[in-house]
Order: C-alpha cells, then structure tokens, then sequence
C-alpha cells in the first residue's frame, strides 16, 4: 500500500496547553502517508485539543491511551487530502 511505515515517538510529557497540540501538528507535517506517530502527554486538555487538530488535518487517531502516567495517542498520517482543504 504505502510501502514501509515508520513509527515516530513525540515526548511531550510536563507541557501544557497549547504546546502538545502544535508540537503534533509540526510532527506530523513531515511525516509521510501511513507512517506513525505516538504521542506522550500528561496534560489532560490533550485528550480534547489533539483529536481536534487530527479532525482539521485530517489524519487518524489509531489509539487513545489513558494511564496514570499520561495520555498516549498514536496517529496514523493520512494521505495529504485533509477535510479542511478539499471542503468535504
């Protein structure tokens, strides 16, 4: 499909709103179609502030992890075509 995937890990434990959702934002921009990104955070507005930016670019949350450590998210980059910018 996409060929081989990479998994990127993104250490944003001990940040606080609105850092986790832009520092995802700028990982996920230079990561290709169907590659992999897990997400560590500890802020707990992340479980509403990431899924939102995911739904603006229109990548996919594979699993949302809650555990007395933090939140860890992994996302699948989607292929480019975000809702956003086709107006779907």
């Amino acid at each position: 499909m996409y060929g081989r995937m990479t998994t990127t890990t993104l250490d944003l434990t001990g940040l606080k709103c609105p850092l986790p959702a832009l520092k995802t934002r700028k990982a996920l921009k230079a990561l290709k179609p169907g590659d992999l990104l897990e997400v560590h955070c500890t802020d707990p507005l992340s479980v509403i502030d990431i899924p939102n930016l995911i739904r603006e670019t229109g990548d996919k949350v594979e699993i949302t992890e809650r555990a007395e450590h933090g939140i860890v998210f992994l996302i699948e980059k989607a292929d480019g075509l975000s809702p956003a910018v086709t107006g779907s």
